[in-house]
């Protein structure tokens, strides 16, 4: 995945909680969880939305 290896991915943790503090991580895991729900919901809706019909041309006038 991205090319990072076991000590990378690590780092990584390990800066993020350096930065943030461990009080403050379920609170970002809290929003980022929300951020994907409602990132698929919307990606959803609009796949949604090709799988409509469309709308009946209207009839011809005289």
């Amino acid at each position: 995945m991205f090319g990072l290896g076991i000590g990378e991915i690590l780092l990584i943790a390990v800066v993020v909680v350096l930065l943030f503090g461990a009080s403050k991580l379920p609170q970002l895991g809290q929003g980022l969880g929300e951020s994907v729900k409602s990132f698929r919901k919307a990606l959803g809706e609009m796949q949604g939305d090709d799988k409509k019909p469309p709308p009946p041309p209207p009839p011809p006038a005289k």
